[in-house]
């Protein structure tokens, strides 16, 4: 297998409390816009998921791309920012032994697949 380094990411992870679903569907909407018009984001829109875990309880999942290594230290002290995040941080709930939301950096990798 063949890779590279590429640009780094988040992959948030977030344990919505049961019942507030639709009140962070309408933030998530909210988030990547407000973190790329703050200039902390690349231009490629953030993806994001929905399942259940193992308690049949709703999660979600959002991939971004921070512009740099400053940047998520910056956020946290961004007004326009923290005016997401704190609402966000209402509607969530520790779950099976995980936190409320978890937001492991990666690399992206880029492979060469050759022909399939």
């Amino acid at each position: 297998m063949k890779g590279e380094k590429g640009i780094g990411g988040v992959i948030c992870t977030y344990r919505v409390k049961e019942g507030e679903e639709g009140k962070f569907v309408q933030l998530l909407q909210k988030h990547w816009p407000t973190l790329k018009g703050q200039g902390l984001t690349t231009d490629e829109p953030a993806q994001v998921f929905r399942g259940k875990d193992e308690s049949g309880k709703t999660y979600f999942v959002e991939i971004f791309h921070w512009i740099d290594d400053k940047a998520p230290d910056l956020a946290h002290t961004n007004p326009a920012v923290m005016s997401v995040w704190e609402p966000m941080g209402m509607l969530v709930e520790p779950r099976l032994g995980r936190p409320p939301m978890e937001f492991p950096h990666v690399e992206q990798l880029h492979l060469d697949y050759g022909q399939v």
